[in-house]
């Protein structure tokens, strides 16, 4: 089945999808649940706070070890693989979709994920004041007819805690820098099969080509070509996984590449090994 996991049709309110799972609350009848792949393309946002204990995700074919105190969080559209076993310890999972952000007053520059951090670290203060927040979470999401506001209120206080430890070690990460480079991200995403030039980027931004490769640089460490090569292979791959295509001429071209053999050498020399071969290693 799809990544729907925690969403439709086993959302926890009427009116959101949204749904908060804890080793005592939220699971799935486990007959239902063995219907779903361990593996899932995420159509949601996802976050597990471990608060004992350890869990290993793999997230766009890396793996992730979750200590205490530490969260994971992951986008949608990026490949999920959860562990063969449940978890140990003490945790929360939760997951909402699009709409639940878009009824939020603010919005969360570390969703855009800029740093390429999949895992965060707090403090116990601050694991305290998560834990408190999904705990309100955890009693409205236990009747249907919840008001949504209520929900929304304190999913808003959560992701705020989230976005300040994201950025704890910026001293100012709503700078017009950053700002600059969030855009840049979702520049790519929106134009990825389009394959834009990087003229054609540094125009849409405001900015020369210099001043876009300075930006990328910093804030990456790739420049704004490699950066655009790396996502590509990287969604060539998810593409892959979920066998979306079934040659390498049509995702070749679903990707925006003219010539199926370029792009059959490119993802050799980004990858090591040639489409067939990381088709085998799925297997």
């Amino acid at each position: 089945m799809k990544g729907e996991f925690f969403l439709d049709p086993y959302k926890q309110n009427g009116k959101l999808s949204i749904r908060l799972v804890a080793p005592d609350f939220g699971h799935l009848d486990p007959a239902i649940a063995a219907g779903y792949n361990f593996t899932q393309r995420r159509t949601h946002y996802f976050f597990l706070l471990m608060l004992e204990g350890s869990a290993q995700h793999n997230v766009d074919l890396q793996r992730y070890e979750i200590q205490s105190d530490e969260l994971l969080f992951i986008l949608p559209h990026q490949m999920h693989q959860l562990p063969g076993e449940g978890h140990g310890g003490d945790y929360y999972k939760i997951g909402f979709d699009e709409h639940c952000l878009y009824l939020l007053p603010r919005t969360f520059p570390f969703l855009i994920n800029p740093f390429n951090r999949q895992k965060i670290a707090f403090s116990t203060a601050a694991v305290n004041r998560l834990r408190s927040t999904l705990a309100v979470l955890r009693s409205l999401l236990s009747e249907m007819d919840t008001e949504p506001e209520l929900i929304l209120a304190h999913l808003n206080s959560l992701l705020t805690e989230i976005n300040l430890a994201y950025f704890a070690a910026d001293k100012n990460p709503a700078d017009g820098k950053l700002s600059k480079y969030i855009d840049f991200k979702l520049f790519i995403e929106k134009q990825l099969t389009e394959q834009p030039s990087i003229e054609t980027i540094a125009e849409a931004l405001a900015v020369n080509t210099n001043g876009l490769y300075q930006l990328v640089k910093h804030y990456s460490g790739l420049s704004p070509k490699t950066f655009i090569t790396h996502r590509l292979i990287l969604e060539a791959k998810r593409r892959l996984y979920y066998g979306e295509h079934t040659s390498v001429k049509t995702l070749a071209f679903a990707l925006g590449f003219n010539d199926p053999d370029y792009f059959s050498r490119l993802f050799k020399k980004e990858t090591g090994g040639s489409v067939a071969q990381f088709l085998q290693e799925l297997r």
